[in-house]
């Protein structure tokens, strides 16, 4: 007998095979079309201690015409609040990098919080950091976190390039963590234009959304999604489908994704937020993630939601 992941990829969109959808790729997106602009973006991580507690780690970069920034925050790992979202709620410390843009790119220096009787030393090192069109580095650049001396967390392509006293071995260090949410923050017209990974091990992934109109000559608005060139779905009429979910199947794994475009075309005093969101599910898990329950029942399994909010300007 087959297992459950195997059967049910048969009816899900399978973005690996390019066979499998009656979809042109972008066919409904015009090459003079410019993408909304990104303004921040939130990692949540899951850190697991060698003390054998959880910490939740937040980074949001932002960025604006004006200032640029990062904020780092810390807050227990409360299994009764939804990690799809920032644990706000419950953050107890808080490390904050918001500069101008010219100054953003050249710092480089360390901090020291407590959090729980725990001492935090966070390093940084963004001088050489390179941008592309959003707040979040994309090379040349590295983050470190440590926790009593016990490196839990590193981000950046010249970690190599840390000092050896904050990467030097430790022989009883069980300490990880694990990205288990992204979020990024759209705002312009709407076509949004990203790159993200499902899973530790996998590959980077191209994700463009792109919500078509009167203006490239449709008399009903088409929501299409498309991976690496490939349409995943096409949702015709979306003025009266503005909320509904598919399943892809990507890297081996199961992947949820839901749009809910009802403020673009039924709440005009708000600033058109939508929400388009990815979820990875295990293959034994036959429930849609909107059934599921929030508590996290097991804390040694890693799920990944990537959620974009998108900002359209009247």
């Amino acid at each position: 007998m087959r297992d459950f992941a195997s059967c049910f990829s048969e009816y899900a969109v399978q973005v690996s095979d390019t066979s499998c959808s009656s979809y042109s790729s972008n066919s409904c997106i015009s090459p003079n079309s410019i993408p909304s602009v990104q303004n921040s973006v939130t990692c949540l991580y899951r850190a697991a201690l060698s003390s054998k507690r959880h910490v939740l780690i937040t980074l949001t970069w932002c960025k604006n015409s004006l200032s640029q920034g990062l904020n780092i925050t810390f807050s227990a790992d409360d299994p009764t609040t939804s990690t799809t979202t920032t644990a706000t709620a419950t953050a107890a410390a808080t490390f904050k990098l918001n500069t101008n843009s010219r100054l953003f790119r050249k710092l480089k220096g360390s901090k020291s919080i407590e959090f729980q009787n725990t001492n935090i030393e966070i390093f940084w090192d963004l001088y050489a950091a390179r941008y592309e069109s959003g707040p979040e580095p994309v090379e040349g650049y590295y983050i470190l976190i440590t926790f009593d001396s016990d490196l839990v967390f590193s981000l950046g392509d010249t970690v190599h390039e840390a000092h050896p006293r904050k990467l030097r071995p430790n022989p009883t260090r069980t300490a990880k963590s694990s990205l288990i949410s992204r979020q990024e923050h759209f705002s312009g017209n709407t076509l949004y234009s990203t790159r993200t990974r499902f899973c530790e091990n996998g590959s980077a992934h191209d994700i463009v959304i792109h919500c078509s109109g009167e203006n490239d000559g449709l008399k009903y608005p088409i929501l299409s999604v498309s991976i690496d060139k490939k349409t995943v779905i096409r949702v015709k009429r979306l003025q009266w489908n503005f909320r509904g979910n598919q399943t892809i199947f990507l890297d081996g794994l199961l992947v949820d994704l839901m749009w809910d475009v009802f403020d673009w075309f039924y709440n005009p005093g708000a600033p058109g937020n939508a929400v388009f969101m990815f979820r990875t599910r295990s293959g034994l898990d036959s429930r849609l993630w909107l059934e599921e329950k929030m508590v996290q029942k097991d804390l040694d399994k890693v799920d990944f939601s990537f959620i974009i909010y998108a900002c359209k300007n009247l």
